[in-house]
């Protein structure tokens, strides 16, 4: 059998494949990433770029030029109901560099990460390559890819190519679903000098229904709650009733609601929370939202799937100079990120439950008053903010492994 073309094959440009495929190539481990569209300019995708996230890149001598471009620093989460205003999240206080959650279109991250990674000689993109096939051998080894432009022979295949993964399809790696009882209709809106300076991250409740409030650089990336499978009766109504809910629950954004002619300005979220019992079989692994769906609730997607990289190299690479990539060292990358994965996801289920009973009472959504007096305390905020900005059990990445092996 011939020696296989690339070391991996990567399918899907988004942040946790291109984050990998970064680091592989930088510890001259030969790898294509293959992006199944023609850039990686879709809009509403997660803009989220939290202070682990900027210290990985920071490690890696890159934070600078990426933040250099047009971005958002985000120091704080608070939640507004018809009653109170509250901070629950105060990224500032935290002890980095980058005590902010960063807000910066994910297409300027990814055309970022693909131009450094472009410097390394071991590193490929192929655009407007689907996968449409796995490559096996006779012992059912995955040993390559079949994509639009052709096919490529490799020692293992990474799927990060998103929630509807075709590489988890093709792998017969089926994702259970976890229970998600809420959509979001996303739309942008412009941003004034005389908007609140204060707002960050926020979310404002209603009586049935929530508004998510991320800022931006020239605009507001707005997110509208509605129940699962509720799109269809809310198109038959029109988009008034969500110009309304803007303007009574948020009404510094009133004056410019009105911008939201009809649903063609808008995205559709069907928020999902599920995951892939196995991640992996002989010659592939799944990361990021291929394995683990994770739903909006903390912006926290893009901060689940770079970790997922992290871990991913710290065993990929020592492996791969080995030249022997082994399920045991699959198995050891889930096994790394499961209970993170499980933590994060159980809390973002707990939210969906409560959300789904207090719309049936209609109550709103709002979260328990207790939680006023609880983030009154500054440690709480503070607290919050360090369990967002890292997740639990992040990984730290050796460095030691990036640096070329002696000969």
């Amino acid at each position: 059998m011939s020696a296989p073309e690339q070391d991996v094959v990567i399918a899907g440009g988004g942040p946790g494949g291109m984050v990998l495929g970064y680091l592989l190539a930088r510890a001259g481990v030969t790898v294509t990433v293959l992006e199944s569209h023609a850039d990686f300019d879709r809009d509403f995708r997660g803009d989220s770029l939290h202070p682990y996230t900027l210290e990985l890149l920071d490690q890696l001598g890159l934070a600078d030029g990426l933040l250099a471009r047009d971005h958002f620093k985000a120091t704080a989460f608070r939640f507004h109901t018809p009653k109170a205003s509250y901070s629950a999240a105060s990224y500032d206080r935290l002890a980095s560099r980058h005590n902010y959650v960063a807000l910066m279109p994910q297409v300027r991250f990814l055309d970022y990460l693909a131009e450094q990674a472009a410097a390394l000689p071991h590193f490929t993109l192929t655009t407007s390559a689907k996968v449409t096939e796995l490559l096996t051998g006779a012992d059912g080894t995955v040993t390559g890819v079949r994509h639009r432009r052709g096919e490529i022979t490799s020692r293992l295949v990474v799927g990060s190519d998103g929630r509807f993964s075709t590489v988890r399809r093709l792998a017969d790696l089926p994702a259970r679903s976890l229970g998600a009882t809420t959509d979001i209709l996303w739309f942008r809106l412009p941003r004034k000098e005389t908007d609140p300076p204060d707002a960050d991250l926020d979310l404002y409740y209603g009586h049935d229904s929530y508004i998510g409030v991320l800022g931006g650089v020239h605009d507001w990336q707005v997110g509208y709650s509605l129940a699962k499978g509720d799109y269809p009766r809310l198109r038959e109504r029109g988009v008034e009733p969500v110009q309304r809910f803007v303007s009574d629950h948020v009404p510094w954004l009133a004056d410019r609601v009105h911008l939201l002619t009809d649903f063609a300005k808008t995205t559709l979220l069907s928020v999902d929370i599920s995951r892939v019992d196995t991640w992996y079989r002989p010659g592939l692994l799944l990361i990021g939202d291929a394995a683990h769906v994770i739903s909006p609730v903390g912006g926290n997607g893009i901060l689940m799937a770079v970790q997922d990289a992290v871990a991913a190299a710290n065993h990929l690479i020592p492996a791969l100079r080995r030249e022997t990539v082994t399920t045991d060292d699959l198995a050891a990358i889930q096994h790394n990120r499961q209970a993170a994965i499980t933590k994060v996801q159980a809390q973002q289920v707990r939210v969906e439950r409560q959300s789904a009973r207090a719309r049936a009472r209609g109550r709103g959504a709002a979260p328990p008053a207790f939680l006023r007096w609880l983030f009154a305390i500054p440690g709480m905020r503070t607290r919050a903010a360090r369990t967002n900005a890292y997740g639990p059990n992040p990984p730290a990445l050796d460095m030691d492994i990036l640096l070329p092996t002696k000969t």
